[in-house]
């Protein structure tokens, strides 16, 4: 998998990629990254590639051309909008809720610009992109981006959440980081994309180790579990009983209380689309009895 990033900082991303599994999954070459400096795209002495927006405001707008040219060199196209493949567009979307309007879908590619204005970015979205060929990741700045290459150019529009950045570089890190893990062979244990928080749910999981039960159910959308090691006890506290007793089930049970009752706690919002069980329904309604709501 490849991810390009057009931003005017790519100095920005020289730390960021150079530790941990993102240094790794490009040492062997599981995934590669390209930084393009959008300057470059430029053909003026100054290497100007913001202007004022169209009826006053404040701040400044990316332009398009350079955005353009650097999508150009990509080999990204505009998206093609005649009567043809509005017609061919349609009928794949009856087939594919996925389906797009250009050549796109084949090749793996998506174009994604990343804005405060964006659909929120989750562990399912990356999920989709992890079974993409690449990704290219638009870095907006100052007001934001032209949006006629939003409307030209872009699959999608994603924001990492409700507040403002100074620009799109640490989303873009953001993004490749979480996408990257979940591409096959980057982690250790390939499990460890399913079995944390905001994983698949356990009847989406076809994986055991040989021999050794399952220690949790898949997320199904929760928030993880607490985590303990050595020492068995710290400060005054001591580890959980049930976690050293090598009982396998009562650790399942154990942790999947513990992810109901953190998610209970920090993201009661999660509850209202995560694969709850009949079990964990019931479970659900004891946390809330000792809680009194």
């Amino acid at each position: 998998m490849r991810f390009e990033i057009i931003t005017i900082f790519p100095g920005f991303f020289a730390g960021i990629f150079e530790h941990g599994i993102v240094r790794r999954a490009q040492a062997e070459g599981l995934v590669g990254v390209g930084l393009h400096d959008l300057r470059t795209f430029t053909h003026d002495r100054h290497r100007t590639v913001d202007d004022r927006p169209f009826g006053g405001g404040e701040g400044m707008v990316l332009k398009p051309e350079p955005l353009a040219e650097a999508l150009k060199s990509l080999g990204i196209e505009a998206k093609h909008k005649s009567e043809q493949n509005q017609k061919q567009f349609l009928r794949a979307a009856e087939e594919s809720r996925s389906a797009q309007d250009d050549t796109r879908e084949v090749s793996g590619t998506r174009v994604i610009l990343l804005s405060a204005q964006g659909r929120p970015f989750t562990q399912a979205v990356a999920r989709e992109l992890s079974q993409l060929e690449r990704v290219v990741l638009i870095c907006g700045r100052y007001e934001g981006v032209d949006e006629r290459i939003n409307e030209l150019y872009c699959d999608l529009e994603i924001s990492i959440g409700d507040y403002v950045l100074s620009g799109g570089e640490l989303a873009a890190a953001v993004v490749v980081d979480t996408v990257m893990r979940l591409v096959p062979g980057v982690l250790g244990n390939e499990a460890s994309g399913e079995f944390e928080s905001f994983g698949v749910a356990d009847a989406e999981i076809s994986r055991d180790e040989a021999g050794v039960p399952r220690s949790q159910h898949g997320a199904g959308g929760l928030l993880d579990y607490p985590h303990y090691t050595r020492p068995a006890e710290f400060a005054g506290l001591r580890a959980p009983e049930v976690l050293m007793n090598g009982d396998h089930l009562q650790i399942r049970r154990w942790r999947r209380e513990q992810q109901l009752r953190k998610t209970w706690k920090n993201r009661p919002d999660l509850l209202e689309r995560a694969a709850l069980s009949d079990e964990d329904r019931r479970l659900l309604d004891k946390i809330r009895d000792e809680d009194g709501d």
